[in-house]
Parts: C-alpha cells; structure tokens; sequence
C-alpha cells in the first residue's frame, strides 16, 4: 500500500483547500453586508435570521455536506470537484442580481448546499495525500484558505462601504470569479491514492465472494467510530455554536449592540480575521506536527473562553474589543475547526471517511442554523450578556471533550493509525 501522499503536492492541496475559502468567504461577504440588505429589503428579526439559517452558515451547507459525504466516497474525491462549484457560481450570482427575498434566500441556499457538498471532500483529500510528517502543516492550509476569504470579504466591504448595496453585490460577483479559477484549477487534480486503493481493495474482496458490511451501519456500529463520532461532534459542534454566530453575525452585534459603524465593524472583524490567517500559519502549520497536539487544542480553547467572558461582562469599549479580537483571532487559528479538519480525516476507516464528515458537519451546521434562528431575537429580547453566557458555556463543554479525548496521531501514516483502530482484519 502507498505511504499518504502518493500523488499529493502542496499545489493540489492549496487547489483543493480554495472550497475553504469560497465557503468562509461566501458566509462573511453575506454578514458585511447584512445590514445594507436589511435596509433595502425591508427585513425582519426572523427574516434576517432565516439567511443565516438556510446559507452557507446553516442548513443549506449541513444539507449539502450529507449529500456531499456519500458521492465522495462512493465515487470519489475528486468527482465531486467536478460539479460542485457550477452550483456555487449559480448561488452567487443569484445574490449578486436579487431584487427581492425570495431571490436572495434562494441564492443563500443554493451556495450554501454548494459549498457544503465541497467540505468533505476538501478536508477528506488533504489528509489523505498528506505526508504522515506533514497532515497537520497540510490540513493547516485548508484552514488558512478558510481565514483568508472573510478577511478579504471583510476589507472589500470596507473598501467598498462608499457604494452602499452596490458594494455587497460587487463581493458576490468576484466571489464568482475566484469560484471559476478554482473550478477550472480543480479539474487538473489527480484523484486521492489512499481511495483509489481501497475501492480497488473492495473490488478484489467482491470477485472473490467476501461481502461488504454496510459502510454506513458500521459507521455508527463500530466502537472506534462511536469514539471518533463523540470527539468530534462534541469540539466542533459547540465550538461552531459559537463561531458560526460569529461567522455571520458579529458585524450586526458590533452595530446594533457595540454602536459601531458598518465600516468599522467590518473593519474590526478583517483584523480579526488577519490575526487567525496569521496564527494558523506560524502555530498550526509550524508546529501542529512537532507539539502536543492536546496542549495546543487546550491553549487555543482557553484563549477563546476568555475573550468572551472579556466580551460578555467588560462591555464594547475599545479596549474590550480590540482584547476580544485579539485572543478570538489567535486562537481561532489553531483551535477546534483546525483539529476538526485534522482529526477528521485521521479517525475514520477510508472507506467512509467522507461520509463521517459529512454527517458530522451536517450536524454542526445544523446547530448553527438552529442558534441562527433565534440570535437576533435573543440579543434583542435577552440582552447580549445573557447571550455571551450562553456562548461560553458552550466553549466550555468543547474544551473540555477536546481535553479528555483528544488522540495522539502526530507521525503516524493513515494506514498505521486505521489498522491501530480498525485491527488488520478490518
């Protein structure tokens, strides 16, 4: 069997890691402009709440991510890439032109299905073609695309706030662009060595009479996999409560609760974004294969917890926000999205390594687009403090999984790590 990485090279990963960065940036470039939208569309509480419900932030990519998960594994990591981002630029473009909400909403759930359907496939890719001495530096790269595309969503709505909704739309439009790039890049990938052998692996298996157990029944039958489940669903689902709200609606909370302008809320947020784009680099891709992997989770989740108890209780002065966005932006670079992704592709069986994340993240966006629902209600009718309680405590439980599970996989080929889980036989 071929060592991860056969046919993988930085090139094709950084290709592959661009769904991460139209994904963000497609959720950001929707929160930048959120209010511009609310103004000329005549929006509601529960009618904001429902774009962030059913976007890329929510149930369209939950959606699209079970769907996703299946092909991927069932035709491959690469089929996906063939289709997929058509989709997206389609979702785009209908935000780009909407006149009204049906036509944004049904813009927001189609991009949201797109990129959604891509995040399995991106996260399942890289670490499968990833050397064993590098899975972490190279599943850092999808997390650095992903930082990378709302902080350029954020410093164009800056740039372009002058314009008004004009400057919302023209995001959208190069956000069709780039996805265009990418589509056309993506075609040139080879497909994932680690796959290829184990569908050539089955094949041989079904010619000579051995059945297959159900993938998906021993996904969830598995004692390894119930583990794996547990670890993952518990840091990234209560993690992402958290993140998605931010993801979508903290340019809104800095306005409507922290008085902020619409130019210096997205502004606020961008730094905060270079800060996590920064961090990733220099801390997840340095040292995520050299550290203990654990500390670095437990680091990460802490600095998280206190600059929202510094949010919650300190109030929105200047001094709150910039300590706020300062420890947020850090530790989101090597926090629980980055050992998701890592973790993610390392845990599971190849056969349904896809298929896990796309269920896992199918229930994380499913919590965010739940929480989505209600945020602006609950800010309005709660008061945010009681809304930050409610964030750290669910920081709180995600650190705690994290600490008490979390594995130690630095080094070992996918291969070692399958048969130490799995045993030979399976």
């Amino acid at each position: 069997m071929a060592e991860s990485g056969g046919k993988g090279n930085l090139k094709a990963t950084i290709t592959v890691a661009m769904s991460n960065y139209l994904e963000a940036a497609s959720i950001v470039a929707g929160a930048g402009g959120l209010t511009l939208w609310v103004e000329y569309l005549g929006l509601n509480d529960s009618m904001v709440g429902l774009l962030g419900a059913v976007s890329a932030n929510g149930f369209g990519a939950a959606v699209g991510a079970l769907i996703g998960g299946f092909l991927v594994d069932k035709y491959g990591r690469k089929f996906i890439y063939k289709y997929d981002l058509l989709v997206y630029m389609l979702g785009v473009l209908l935000i780009t032109f909407s006149f009204n909400f049906p036509m944004l909403l049904l813009g927001y759930i189609v991009t949201g299905v797109a990129v959604g359907a891509a995040i399995p496939a991106a996260w399942t890719y890289i670490a499968e073609e990833a050397p064993a001495n590098e899975r972490a530096a190279r599943v850092g790269w999808g997390q650095f695309a992903w930082s990378v595309g709302p902080a350029i969503s954020l410093f164009l709505s800056v740039a372009l706030a002058p314009l008004g909704l004009l400057g919302s739309r023209i995001i959208f439009a190069q956000l069709f662009v780039v996805a265009l790039i990418t589509w056309i890049l993506q075609q040139q990938i080879n497909e994932s060595t680690i796959w290829e052998e184990q569908k050539q692996k089955e094949a041989e298996n079904k010619a000579k009479g051995k059945i297959e157990k159900s993938s998906l029944k021993e996904l969830f039958s598995l004692k390894a996999n119930r583990k794996a489940l547990t670890l993952l669903i518990g840091i990234y689902f209560f993690w992402n409560l958290v993140a998605g709200t931010m993801g979508y609606f903290m340019p809104y909370i800095y306005e409507t609760v922290g008085g902020l302008t619409a130019a210096q809320a997205n502004l606020l947020q961008g730094f905060l974004w270079v800060l996590t784009v920064l961090a990733t680099y220099f801390v997840f891709i340095k040292l995520g294969d050299k550290v203990n992997r654990k500390a670095l989770f437990g680091v990460g989740a802490g600095m998280g917890i206190i600059a929202w108890i510094i949010l919650s209780f300190g109030g929105m002065g200047k001094t709150e926000l910039l300590l706020f966005v300062a420890l947020w932006g850090i530790a989101a670079g090597f926090g629980a999205q980055s050992f998701y992704g890592l973790w993610a592709g390392e845990l599971f069986h190849t056969k349904y390594r896809a298929q896990a994340q796309g269920f896992m993240f199918f229930v994380a966006r499913v919590g965010v687009g739940l929480i989505s629902l209600v945020v602006p209600i609950m800010i309005t009718t709660l008061g945010f403090k009681i809304a930050g309680v409610i964030m750290i405590g669910f920081l709180v439980i995600h650190m705690l999984i994290g600490l008490v599970m979390a594995p130690e996989t630095r080094g070992k080929t996918l291969e070692q790590i399958q048969e130490e889980r799995y045993g030979k036989s399976v």
